[in-house]
């Protein structure tokens, strides 16, 4: 498939008005494709007559197209280009018929059999440059239109689209025609779906499901609700602007591959956010801050829509600042930036710190494929970090007064980082352009370390010492011993810093622990001075406030990853002073980042039981200190990641032949087919066990379970039969997206590295085959989930950077490579260290 480029789309731009879109959809036409007629009104600007341009699609087959109703050859379309030569000044009228392929990968017209009912669900994905999937489409985001769609589903089918949807009998639905649109924010939802209907503020809301999920929507539905009447509420405080859009349904669709999709109306999440099993009230957060997240995008993203891909951040960084601000104001969840801190942050300096990392928002974006890849930990993380920054810099009330004139001038069309910026710089006296230079344009994380100078009346003074270039506004929490406690430090004051310093900052008397960055509203790594860092080995765990303990232990991950902490170190931390945390989202971060990298990739093979040793005491400590059942929450992460690092089978054999943890909780599907995971890796299980509990699980997660235990066991002939099923060629057994993923997540496990190892060299032509097969969606699958990222040695990184120079992978997948072999060469520096 073509790639559209920028210039391309500047030029189409530059000579179209694209006006109306009128769709119909048919659905019944059989299990592998569906049909798709398009009309397309548009105009050529006076100035640009005889001009030569394109329409995209990209069809099964193409049956008839008509320009001002004469026939044009469907044979001249050029793989997903159709061209359109010497057009005349004035109005047009295009008609494409065309026969498309369903999805199995989440992209365009995704189709979805559950397992446990047998009914079948469609959705669409248009994101980027895959409505030409579904229909013929002036395909870039500045050539917005209206839409207009109707869909023939099969009875006792609910089509759900951008407006509010009419059934007019006999399958056939029509939708109301949106707002002027971008292309990519089209949306369909059709199947049998399960629907929970209310009303606010005068507007349709409804939240809809699977069939087989009904029972655990419902439970929850109320509480998805509350969230979203007061993020909705929250958002007319906060904009001017009101919401633009005739209704607004939240549909929680199979397969999904991001989190959700922003689409006007209708937002689309991944239905894993329909909780089936017990959750922790920091995964309810976070599908809080989803649900806010997608909310924000209404106004920004939607309302005012990107110009082109190079400012995507305008659309991701905004939305996800607000999304944790905003369900920080509006709902019970008030700790969202802890939840930030620990696990969304260190997503952006990751990022920040590999060969592929770009600005915020980068000058050069060439083309749709180089678009896609900056949908990453820098665009959303870094780039809501920023904000942050901004607005601590700024104050809300300027930055909001500039984002309200922001969609007052560009509602319902198209803006630039410029305009943006200018409509900031409007509100302010402060030099917003320089700082946008120093923020949004530049690379790389800034790292800031404390030095203090004693004097000779026993004060101190600090300087904070800069690597990188950027301004920051940061707090220095000053910290002292508790003198009734020895665990505990005790805030003595918090100082404002602008950072680079024109003078020392006097301090007084030396404090027991001096943290930059202490409330986290900057970005950048923080360093400790040697006594902060002995005040930290005792009084972590003691620390008053859930958002400085995050700082202080992104400041320990970024030590590790950057080889000035010994992993060991960091272990016996998390020994230490886990035990003791009360936040969620901390005990979670902590135990993810010790098991899957220090446990996982940073020690060697012969220091990894030693790790899981001291993974597998910290847990049981976690598990009894919840035994009054006071904390369930707490006690189901430790359970979980009990089984995780269990290193012998007898415990967790145990828990799933009872079907209960001693004390609680009683196993549900994902602690069931998470401890029969872990068996498989020991080799402590077999296919009929495998077999039984698919059975007891029909479900589409039992069949991902399934398919993951399957690809553990530790034997050649399952591991054969896994790779087949990954890599082999034959279309009619290819596995679908979530299929592809959870076989990739049960084929290399550090346990079994002999056993896997002859599949190292194999990886890298397969997935550079498979990607260029399969598309984007799954060479981001294979790039990310099916690399070899615990064969930590010199060969493996040798292959790829082989694969990268000679092996032509695709654009999707050389970056995924690219990260993932940057990653293995982190590890074995750690290592060595």
């Amino acid at each position: 498939m073509s790639v559209l480029t920028r210039d391309e789309a500047h030029n189409r731009a530059q000579l179209l008005d694209v006006h109306r879109y009128t769709i119909e959809l048919d659905l019944t036409t059989g299990d592998e494709t569906f049909d798709s007629r398009t009309e397309i009104r548009f105009s050529v600007r006076a100035d640009s007559a005889n001009a030569d341009t394109f329409v995209e699609v990209k069809p099964a087959e193409l049956r008839s197209v008509t320009l001002d109703g004469q026939p044009l050859d469907p044979d001249s379309l050029d793989r997903n280009r159709l061209p359109l030569k010497n057009l005349a000044a004035g109005e047009h009228e295009l008609r494409v018929d065309a026969r498309m392929h369903y999805s199995r990968t989440g992209e365009g017209m995704h189709r979805f059999t559950d397992p446990s009912d047998g009914e079948t669900y469609v959705y669409t994905q248009l994101f980027m440059d895959d409505v030409q999937r579904v229909f013929a489409a002036f395909d870039q985001p500045d050539l917005k239109a209206v839409f207009e769609l109707s869909v023939t589903a099969p009875e006792g089918w609910t089509v759900l689209a951008n407006g509010i949807t009419e059934h007019l009998g006999e399958g056939r639905w029509r939708a109301a025609p949106t707002p002027l649109i971008s292309t990519y924010l089209v949306a369909v939802a059709a199947g049998p779906w399960h629907s929970v209907r209310t009303e606010h503020r005068g507007l349709p809301f409804g939240l809809h499901c699977r069939r087989s999920l009904a029972p655990y929507l419902d439970t929850d539905a109320e509480e998805i609700l509350d969230v979203t009447r007061a993020c909705f509420d929250r958002y007319h405080e906060k904009f001017a602007e009101p919401y633009p859009f005739d209704s607004y349904d939240q549909a929680f669709v199979p397969e999904f591959n991001a989190g959700a999709m922003e689409n006007p109306g209708l937002v689309t999440f991944r239905d894993e956010f329909v909780f089936r099993s017990a959750v922790t009230d920091t995964e309810r957060q976070t599908r809080a801050m989803v649900i806010a997240h997608e909310m924000a995008h209404m106004w920004f993203g939607d309302l005012v829509t990107l110009k082109w891909w190079d400012d995507i951040w305008l659309n991701e960084s905004f939305a996800e600042y607000m999304g944790y601000q905003t369900t920080a104001e509006a709902t019970r969840f008030t700790d969202t930036w802890v939840d930030f801190g620990i696990a969304r942050k260190g997503w952006g300096y990751n990022a920040d710190q590999r060969p592929s990392t770009h600005p915020v928002a980068p000058e050069a974006v060439d083309d749709t494929a180089a678009a896609l890849l900056n949908f990453d930990g820098i665009s959303y993380a870094k780039g809501a970090s920023a904000l942050r920054q901004l607005v601590a810099w700024l104050g809300e009330k300027d930055f909001l007064a500039g984002i309200n004139t922001h969609f007052a001038r560009h509602k319902f069309g198209n803006a630039t980082l410029a305009d943006f910026i200018d409509s900031l710089a409007g509100a302010t006296e402060r030099d917003v352009h320089a700082w946008a230079d120093a923020w949004l344009r530049t690379t790389g994380v800034d790292t800031l370390t404390p030095a203090v100078t004693p004097a000779a009346d026993g004060t101190c003074a600090l300087t904070v010492e800069r690597t990188g270039s950027r301004p920051h506004r940061i707090t220095v929490g000053l910290y002292d011993r508790d003198l009734a406690n020895e665990g505990r430090l005790v805030l003595r004051e918090r100082v404002g810093l602008d950072v680079p310093q024109s003078a020392p900052h006097p301090l007084g008397k030396r404090p027991a622990l001096l943290l930059l960055n202490d409330g986290d509203l900057t970005y950048a790594k923080v360093r400790f001075d040697a006594e902060s860092f002995e005040a930290l080995r005792t009084g972590l765990a003691g620390l008053p406030d859930p958002l400085t303990r995050a700082v202080v232990w992104n400041a320990l991950r970024d030590a590790v990853r950057d080889g000035e902490l010994p992993p060991a170190v960091y272990l016996d931390a998390a020994r230490t002073h886990l035990p003791y945390e009360t936040d969620l989202a901390l005990v979670e971060g902590v135990l993810a980042f010790a098991t899957e990298h220090v446990a996982g990739r940073y020690v060697t093979p012969e220091d990894r039981p030693a790790a899981l040793a001291t993974l597998s005491a910290l847990c049981r400590d976690l598990i009894r200190r919840t035994e009054d059942g006071d904390s369930p929450g707490l006690r189901l992460l430790a359970v979980r990641h009990f089984i995780d690092v269990a290193a012998h089978p007898d415990t967790i054999a145990a828990w799933l032949a009872d079907g209960i943890v001693p004390g609680g909780p009683e196993l549900d599907p994902e602690l069931r087919w998470r401890i029969l995971g872990r068996l498989a890796v020991l080799g402590a299980t077999d296919e009929a066990a495998i077999a039984a509990e698919r059975e007891r699980d029909p479900s589409a997660t039992g069949q991902e379970g399934a398919a993951r235990c399957r690809a553990a066991l530790p034997d050649p002939e399952t591991k054969r039969a896994a790779w087949e099923a990954m890599f082999a060629a034959d279309s009619g057994a290819e596995l679908s997206n979530y299929l592809f993923i959870a076989t990739a997540r049960g084929f290399w496990q550090p346990e079994q590295a002999d056993l896997v190892r002859e599949y190292v060299p194999r990886y890298y032509p397969d997935a550079v085959a498979v990607a260029a097969r399969r598309g984007p969606a799954i060479a981001t699958a294979v790039g990310r989930w099916a690399f070899p990222a615990h064969i930590v040695d010199a060969e493996n990184l040798a292959l790829g950077e082989a694969c990268l120079r000679d092996g032509a992978p695709n654009t999707a997948l050389r970056r995924w490579l690219t990260d993932e072999l940057d990653d293995l060469s982190r590890a074995l520096r750690i290592r060595k260290a």
